[in-house]
């Protein structure tokens, strides 16, 4: 039975592309669907961050840069200031979500940022990102002109704030674990094994149940 791994994430968090690098190692190998969900950090009207306060250069030296070193994904902060609004990138994730290809474009958005520099709120350049994965490009441009997947979008921010209470990214859930940050290894190993567990407990009980009746 696959199992489910969910990843809230914003795809300005850098985190979030160092968390999917250790969910990727840790599931090689194994039946793990991986699915993200939309989380904006900054919705409209909040401001986004800027490159020139000291805000990012110093999360960036601290802690971004070293745990990329320590993991080895080559990440870099982009230039672009202020940062992208996501709420574009994410209606364009709705629709490759659709289309099964919702892995692909999230890991496409993230790289296309913190590897390429690429302003991902700029709708041309997500129908560039659209067309890689798989998505006709003035398809992506018509339903970002026309909306097609706003209310989607609000509707998976508005599950992801209320019914999940998600308050920050990546928060990743795998069964009844959650994690709220990058997770170690271990950690994230151990909640498969236990829902690895409580599945094939699951699965044995009617079977259990039937011989007791039988037996009667």
């Amino acid at each position: 039975m696959t199992q489910q791994i969910i990843i809230y994430t914003d795809y300005v968090c850098p985190y979030c592309l160092l968390a999917e690098h250790i969910v990727e190692d840790v599931i090689q190998g194994q039946d793990v669907e991986i699915n993200w969900r939309p989380y904006e950090l900054r919705p409209e009207p909040v401001p986004t961050l800027r490159v020139e306060d000291p805000y990012l250069p110093q999360v960036w030296k601290q802690s971004v840069y070293p745990m990329a070193e320590r993991l080895g994904v080559p990440i870099k902060l982009p230039a672009i200031s202020p940062q992208p609004r996501t709420d574009k990138a994410f209606e364009v994730f709705a629709m490759a979500d659709e289309q099964g290809l919702g892995h692909t474009f999230s890991m496409a958005a993230l790289k296309a940022f913190f590897q390429e520099e690429m302003d991902i709120g700029n709708p041309e350049i997500l129908a560039d990102l659209g067309a890689e994965v798989g998505l006709e490009r003035e398809s992506v441009l018509n339903v970002l002109a026309k909306g097609t997947y706003r209310e989607r979008h609000r509707e998976a921010l508005r599950h992801a704030r209320e019914d999940m209470v998600i308050t920050s990214v990546p928060t990743i859930v795998v069964g009844k674990q959650v994690f709220r940050g990058v997770p170690s290894p271990v950690e994230l190993r151990r909640a498969l094994d236990q829902v690895t567990t409580e599945t094939d407990h699951e699965q044995h009980q009617p079977d259990a149940k039937a011989a007791h009746n039988a037996a009667r």
